[in-house]
Order: C-alpha cells, then sequence, then structure tokens
C-alpha cells in the first residue's frame, strides 16, 4: 500500500474527503519529522514510537575495489511496534 491508497482507503471509510485525509497525513508525518529532528520521540500507545537511534561508525569495505571505507556515525529514525499493533498481525 502506497501513501495515495492509504488516502483513499481511510477517505472511503470514513466518508471523508480524499483532500481532508491528504492534509491530516501530510500533517501527522511533518510533525513526526519534525519531533525526530529535535531528538523527541513520537509515542502512539499501543501502535508503537517513532524515534532516533545513534548508529555508531564503522569501517566498510567498497563491493567493486575491495577499499575499506570510513562510515561515520550517524543518527536514523527507528519504529518499534506497540504490542496491540503486534497482536493484531499475528
Amino acid at each position: 500500500m502506497n501513501k495515495t491508497d492509504l488516502i483513499n482507503n481511510i477517505a472511503e471509510k470514513n466518508g471523508l474527503t480524499k483532500r481532508d485525509v491528504e492534509t491530516v497525513i501530510n500533517g501527522f508525518l511533518a510533525e513526526v519529522t519534525e519531533a525526530l529532528s529535535k531528538g523527541d520521540k513520537v509515542q502512539l500507545i499501543g501502535f508503537g514510537t517513532f524515534e532516533t537511534r545513534k548508529r555508531s561508525g564503522r569501517v566498510g569495505r567498497n563491493p567493486q575495489t575491495g577499499e575499506d571505507i570510513n562510515i561515520p556515525e550517524s543518527t536514523v529514525p527507528a519504529f518499534k511496534a506497540g504490542n496491540k499493533l503486534k497482536e493484531a498481525i499475528k
């Protein structure tokens, strides 16, 4: 399912316009992105938690040349599923 499918499904099931649903989804994504960029986490009880994690630096290898390259430390987004979500997909 892509974003358009999600918007269409939500609009259909809830009697809303696609434009309204798209506005809400874009707002939600913007707020999550902003919170994560500030180092905060977004917790939706039962669904899951969006957070950032530190990925430590390491030495990698260029697959074409075999040369060692340094990969610096980075911060990456992560999602941890909540119990209700885990139960729903079993």
